[in-house]
């Protein structure tokens, strides 16, 4: 199996399914980033114009990240790891 149509059959044949959001970001995955060898990507050959690149676009989205939050748990430190050990 080959391609976008080669993917689907054989998530769905696994009898798992794509979940709604999932399934829309295949197509928009499908239709603006897939590329002919000519470098046209569906959008454009429907649309005759060309759009901006997918990533980019999201990526500009994106702020600062977020620092990790802290763990609940306190990290209790290891007794054998920086000790010295006499030669």
């Amino acid at each position: 199996m080959e391609g976008r149509n080669g993917y689907l059959a054989q998530r769905h044949h696994a009898s798992r399914g794509f979940s709604p959001q999932a399934l829309s970001v295949l197509t928009i995955l499908h239709n603006f980033d897939l590329k002919r060898p000519d470098g046209s990507t569906a959008a454009q050959r429907l649309f005759g114009h060309p759009f901006p690149d997918l990533f980019e676009s999201v990526l500009s989205t994106f702020t600062e990240l977020p620092m990790p939050r802290r763990s609940s748990v306190s990290q209790q430190p290891n007794p054998w790891y920086g000790q010295s050990v006499p030669a």
